[in-house]
């Protein structure tokens, strides 16, 4: 709203500067910070109860005249205040502790609302409640309505609250330049932004509070849409490479595969070679749930990127990821004779120096890397591709590091997490998306199984008997080492344990983040061969393993897992077209943790999971991984309000195919929001 952000809180009305203290704490700096501190829930007192109606437990509001006031000291520390009132069909006690100060509140004859939880201990009473005394002037705001409840400190009570804000929206609701012109909002059917902004706060009704709920998400959401798409514009309008070629390279690369490619990777493929053969720069998603293929496609774009004559680099958030990718690629480009290269910090100096040796000239070839590739003294000759692997482990800089060394190359970015349809609207909106939504034939179906904590050794049986047949064994732990704050079973203890106790005759294994390259590449290769058929490990093993023969997985103290993130390790296992079983055993001890674990049982489509995870614990978890900040939604959810978010889109996408630079009239306070919400973040090619 326009300069509402840069007035002091401290000028409203019952703050000053000691509250304004109290305020920031709370990240309310400025009026708009107060009139968008929007409350947490409403409880409805409109229904008046007679006093004769009330009974021992409820939550009641009454309206009564004051028959008697008194203070009483009931020890030396403790005073009850209490005021008799009634209604004429009985008498009920208001009873405060220790607030001897009220008696100058109240006096006989005046008319209150009181609204509290009704107690029947020798008399009947309401302890502490909200009140309101009528005849004073103004609105009620306690009681007798629908009233709201902030989310505050201890300093701050909920009556100062309500006071200082309906203080404030009275001074400054109408001052703020409405960003939505009168036109728009006919067409959208939403209401004012004075009238919204009353209505969150106070609402008069239930549909009064929808109207105004609605208006303001959609509020929220506009400017995320709008800032997204200026984003893309900009990307667009960047001179990039061509990399249209006789597409020979390719052509084999896809002949030579032991395998038919889904439509959904044939599909991506032409995608990405459509973006790339473009002048200006790629900026792709390919999603695909785990085992739908995604590592072929990322291939097939480095080897487009090759066949014109430049470098590709495919960068992983941990060494084990890309390990794996580099096994991997080595067996599919084994035909073709192309140059590649790993390149890790777990090497050695001599290994690393010649490998960027070879990128610093203009040499088609592809290297494989950790965040190693970003590092000062990588140079490449001619840097044209980038595919970054669960992309939302890395940070904005470490991409954009990848990204300067070359001159704004095509770049792919990845996930194996599947991304609610709302979520990626609003989270990846800059980016094309391709989807990879079949999994290649030849999976072996998976099963998921709770295990009570107190059957454990039922499902070590198992693995015993399905290890006896053939079979390989993941069990994964939430630690690497036991310790005092957080007791549970850790890896390296309970590896021990498993091969004393439960596995004697069997090879068993430890993996986890921080051991070293050398040792960790050893426990995978005998793990690879057959030698280890019980693999503990922490959560290190989510993405990257490929071991066709593993197809049991146990993981225990579940609970400390994110559900995403227990799919992920579910799909380490059916690889290899066995029957796979996923057991989990932990003691959830919330109502969200038991959600979780349910629905691994239910479902296996990473998507449902996404949307459920999302329900669950809301955006940040996704948003956190952007790192140049998620949208500030307050109010909106990404699930609930998807019309909203498209809407937002639709109205978006025509604002800025008509004034790609919002410098019409009716947009100038859009244009400002953008710049204050986002221009430090990255440009947007608008101005204040």
């Amino acid at each position: 709203m326009q300069e509402l952000d840069r007035v002091n809180v401290q000028f409203v009305k019952g703050v000053g500067p000691r509250r304004a203290e109290l305020f920031r704490a709370i990240e309310v700096g400025t009026v708009a910070d107060l009139l968008s501190y929007y409350p947490r829930r409403y409880e409805d007192r409109r229904q008046i109860s007679r006093v004769s109606q009330l009974e021992d437990g409820q939550e009641a509001t009454v309206r009564c005249k004051v028959m008697a006031i008194g203070n009483k000291r009931v020890g030396p520390s403790m005073t009850i205040f209490q005021v008799a009132l009634s209604d004429g069909t009985g008498v009920v006690y208001g009873t405060w502790f220790n607030q001897p100060y009220l008696e100058s509140r109240f006096k006989p004859g005046q008319e209150l609302i009181l609204t509290g939880k009704v107690q029947r201990h020798r008399q009947l009473q309401i302890v502490s409640p909200e009140y309101e005394v009528l005849g004073a002037g103004g609105d009620t705001l306690n009681t007798g309505r629908i009233v709201p409840v902030y989310p505050l400190s201890e300093q701050l009570t909920q009556r100062t609250v309500r006071q200082i804000i309906h203080n404030c929206l009275h001074a400054y609701s109408g001052k703020g330049a409405d960003p939505l012109p009168a036109e728009l909002r006919g067409e959208l059917r939403l209401c004012a932004l004075p009238e919204a902004l009353w209505n969150i706060h106070f609402p008069e009704t239930p549909a009064a509070l929808e109207a105004a709920r609605r208006r303001l998400v959609f509020d929220e959401l506009l400017p995320v849409q709008l800032a997204i798409l200026l984003k893309k514009r900009q990307l667009a309008r960047k001179s990039g490479s061509s990399k249209r070629s006789s597409g020979k390279l390719l052509e084999a690369f896809l002949g030579s595969l032991p395998f038919t490619l889904t439509g959904a990777q044939t599909r991506a493929i032409a995608e990405i070679r459509a973006d790339m053969e473009k002048e200006s720069p790629m900026n792709r998603l390919l999603q695909g749930d785990v085992g739908s293929g995604k590592t072929v496609v990322a291939v097939a774009a480095l080897l487009i990127a090759l066949d014109a004559g430049y470098q590709g680099v495919l960068m992983a958030p941990t060494e084990i990821l890309a390990e794996q990718h580099w096994r991997t690629i080595q067996a599919l480009l084994a035909p073709l004779g192309v140059p590649r290269h790993l390149l890790i910090g777990d090497m050695e100096d001599g290994e690393k120096a010649s490998v960027r040796e070879a990128l610093k000239k203009d040499t088609p070839a592809i290297v494989v890397g950790t965040h190693a590739v970003i590092q000062g003294q990588v140079e490449f000759g001619r840097l044209g591709a980038i595919v970054v692997d669960e992309q939302h482990k890395f940070g904005v800089a470490q991409r954009a590091r990848l990204k300067a060394k070359g001159v704004n190359p095509d770049v792919l970015v990845m996930t194996a997490t599947p991304i609610p349809r709302t979520l990626a609207l609003t989270l990846y909106g800059d980016l094309d998306i391709s989807l990879l939504d079949e999994l290649p034939p030849g999976r072996g179906e998976v099963t998921s199984h709770e295990v009570p904590p107190g059957e454990i050794e039922e499902a070590y049986r198992f693995i015993r008997d399905e290890v006896a047949k053939g079979s390989q064994a993941y069990i994964v732990y939430p630690l690497i080492n036991e310790n005092e704050t957080l007791p549970l079973g850790a890896a390296t203890e309970m590896a021990a344990r498993l091969k004393r106790d439960h596995f004697p005759s069997l090879g068993v294994g430890l993996i986890h983040g921080r051991m070293e390259r050398g040792e960790r590449e050893a426990v995978m290769r005998e793990f690879r061969e057959g030698r280890i058929q019980v693999l503990v490990a922490t959560s290190v093993i989510e993405v990257g393993l490929d071991i066709p023969r593993a197809c049991i997985m146990l993981v225990e103290h579940a609970e400390r897992f994110g559900l995403s993130q227990l799919h992920q390790m579910r799909g380490r296992i059916g690889r290899g077209g066995r029957r796979s079983y996923f057991f989990y055993s932990g003691r959830p001890a919330s109502e969200e943790a038991q959600k979780r674990l349910a629905a691994l049982a239910r479902t296996t489509d990473g998507f449902a999971i996404a949307e459920l995870d999302l329900s669950l614990r809301g955006p940040g978890e996704f948003f956190s991984g952007r790192q140049h900040g998620g949208p500030d939604l307050k109010l909106a959810d990404l699930l609930r309000d998807e019309k909203l978010l498209r809407q937002a889109r639709a109205v978006a996408e025509r604002i800025v195919a008509g004034d790609p630079m919002l410098v019409m009239e009716q947009h100038a306070e859009l244009r400002r929001i953008l710049v204050r919400r986002y221009q430090g973040r990255f440009s947007l090619g608008v101005t204040g």
